[in-house]
């Protein structure tokens, strides 16, 4: 039998590599609290490529926790359009706000501080406080976990708690195994090894700096591992959108409840067809209870499918046609009369936003 690779040889030639490979990332330029806390939320189940543009825009419009307090939630959801998991930007602005009442706008240095925040747990507060605080805090994400489990051939399913429980603390002895200060450098490079080299699919072992203390490689089980728990196919609903217009053509948009999924978002009124339900009666249903407004389907405009993390829907975006007198009161803070001009001020689903780019273009193609 193989033994186990030694914590302190890993991460010694982890932190060897990684000063070779480091990719040159905007969240690496600025080590502040601020900007670890913010990339490390953006990053969490979205890709490099996809955070960079939305990590430097937001940067420039929240350039600390005090402008991102005291910014209305409507521009923080605006700013985080198309990231996706909207909880998550709810939560930073919701940890801003605290984080100027009790800390004084600085970000807490201290684990049991940082986890009573909003939208902060275990992985986020041990980047935090690795990276940007050079504690001995161990970090776990699915680029790490997917090492570990190769490295040290784990056979069992990482998601359960005794295997969860396993991996924290493999990755706490390679952080206490490294040098006082280096926790934040290692943790990056096990984040970066799984990123670019240790891949779900086809990992490049020839390439990775410690493919010879690694386990799975060693058994032949590298593809096997992590192991995968089967998941049940996505269910599909059919939802439905009603594109209402009064007579000075502006159009009726809602904002969702901020509990939920999509939770403070706008968008057009509507919802899920019920089973055996026709999308008329759907439409009618869901924009009376969302605005107190009849309202009659008429034709359809466009047809979007998209898939959540665990559902997929085809989106039915229908005009509708309501009665001239109910077609003017309807207004407040969560429902509104916008020119099809402003749609573009609001932050949508990425869903209703391909409806509001089909109506936009219909209309310019009219004139």
């Amino acid at each position: 039998m193989i033994a186990p690779p030694a914590p302190a040889i890993i991460g010694s030639r982890l932190l060897g590599w990684m000063t070779a490979s480091r990719r040159d990332l905007p969240w690496r330029r600025n080590r502040s609290p601020y900007s670890v806390w913010i990339s490390e939320v953006m990053l969490q189940q979205t890709q490099v490529a996809t955070v960079i543009p939305y990590f430097e825009r937001w940067m420039a419009e929240f350039p600390d926790i005090t402008s991102l307090a005291a910014a209305p939630l409507d521009r923080v959801l605006k700013a985080w359009e198309g990231l996706g998991y909207y909880a998550r930007a709810r939560n930073l602005h919701l940890a801003a706000k605290s984080i100027v009442q009790r800390h004084n706008g600085q970000l807490p240095d201290q684990r049991n501080e940082l986890l009573a925040l909003p939208g902060i747990g275990r992985y986020t507060a041990g980047a935090i406080l690795s990276i940007a605080y050079g504690q001995t805090e161990p970090i776990l994400d699915g680029n790490v976990r997917r090492v570990l489990c190769r490295v040290f051939d784990i056979g069992e399913n990482p998601r359960t708690p005794a295997t969860e429980s396993r991996l924290w603390d493999l990755s706490t002895e390679l952080v206490q195994a490294a040098s006082p200060g280096q926790a934040g450098e290692l943790n990056e490079a096990l984040m970066e090894l799984g990123a670019l080299i240790c891949t779900p699919a086809s990992p490049d072992c020839l390439a990775c700096p410690i493919h010879e203390l690694c386990l799975a490689l060693a058994h032949g089980t590298v593809a096997e591992r992590p192991v995968r728990s089967m998941r049940p196919g996505l269910p599909h609903y059919d939802t439905v959108a009603a594109i209402v217009a009064n007579d000075s053509g502006e159009l009726l948009i809602i904002r969702r409840p901020l509990t939920g999924l999509l939770g403070g978002l706008w968008g057009f009124p509507g919802g899920t067809v019920l089973p055996g339900e026709e999308f008329g009666t759907a439409l009618a249903r869901t924009v009376l209870e969302q605005t107190g407004i009849s309202a009659t389907c008429k034709q359809l405009v466009t047809q979007v499918k998209h898939a959540y993390t665990h559902f997929r829907i085809t989106l039915h975006a229908f005009t509708a046609q309501v009665d001239r007198a109910e077609a003017r009161p309807v207004t407040g803070d969560e429902v509104r009369w916008v020119r099809p001009s402003e749609l573009d001020q609001f932050a949508f689903p990425v869903t209703d936003r391909k409806v509001a780019r089909r109506l936009v273009h219909d209309i310019t193609q009219s004139r």
